[in-house]
C-alpha cells in the first residue's frame, strides 16, 4: 500500500466509517433505544470505533490484492438492541439506513462545495471524499447481512418470508458476501459513477 493510499484511507474511509456507524447509533436512539450510549460508543472518537479486521487488516489486504484499485474498510459496529425500538417492523431498517443516509449527506455537502469552488487546488480531494462516501453508502444497501440493506429487505417482505430469508440470512449470508466481495464492485460501479456525475457535474 503506497503513502498515499494510507493517507487517503486515515483521512477518508476512516472518518466517514465512523460517522456511519454513529448514525446508526444515534438514530437508534432517537427511536428509543439507548444501547449505544450505555456502551460508550455514541461517539465520535476514533477509538472506540476502529475494528482490528474491518478497519486495518481488511483493506490492507484489499489494496495488496486489487494493486491499490481497491479499498473498502468498516468501523466496528455500533450495538443496539431493536427490541427497544418503538417500532419493531420498521425501526431496524430506519437504523439500518441511517448509516447510507450520513455517507451520501457527506456526499451531498463536498459536492456542493465543489461547486462552489470549481478548479480550487483541493477540489479534486473533495472529489474524492464524494467518491468514497457514495462507495460506502452503495456497498452497505447491499440486501446481504451484515450490510445495511439486509434489514432494509426484511422490512419489506412480509413477516412469514422475513423470517424464512432471516433464517437463510444466519446461516449463509455472510458466506454469500465473502463470495461475492471481489465482483461486488464490478457491480456497484456504474451506479457509484451514476451518482457521482450526478452530484459533482
Amino acid at each position: 500500500m503506497s503513502f498515499a493510499n494510507i493517507l487517503f484511507y486515515f483521512l477518508i474511509i476512516v472518518p466517514s466509517a465512523i460517522i456511519h456507524e454513529y448514525a446508526h447509533g444515534w438514530m437508534a436512539e432517537r427511536l428509543g433505544d439507548k444501547t449505544a450510549r450505555y456502551a460508550g460508543r455514541l461517539t465520535l472518537n476514533p477509538v472506540k470505533h476502529i475494528d482490528l479486521w474491518g478497519t486495518i487488516i481488511l483493506p490492507v489486504m484489499l489494496s495488496l490484492l486489487t494493486h491499490g484499485s481497491f479499498m473498502f474498510a468498516y468501523a466496528k459496529p455500533v450495538p443496539y438492541n431493536p427490541y427497544n425500538l418503538r417500532d419493531q417492523k420498521w425501526g431496524p431498517a430506519i437504523v439500518g439506513l441511517a448509516g447510507p443516509a450520513s455517507n451520501l449527506m457527506l456526499a451531498c455537502a463536498f459536492a456542493i462545495l465543489i461547486r462552489f469552488i470549481p478548479g480550487a487546488t483541493i477540489a479534486p480531494f473533495l472529489a474524492i471524499i464524494v467518491y468514497a462516501n457514495l462507495l460506502l453508502m452503495t456497498f452497505n444497501l447491499i440486501p446481504l447481512p451484515p450490510l445495511d440493506g439486509s434489514k432494509v429487505l426484511l422490512a419489506l417482505l412480509p413477516n412469514a418470508l422475513a423470517y424464512k430469508v432471516q433464517v437463510f440470512f444466519d446461516r449463509w449470508g455472510f458466506f454469500i458476501l465473502l463470495l461475492l466481495a471481489f465482483y461486488l464492485f464490478d457491480l456497484i460501479s456504474p451506479v457509484i459513477e451514476a451518482m457521482f456525475r450526478l452530484l459533482v457535474g
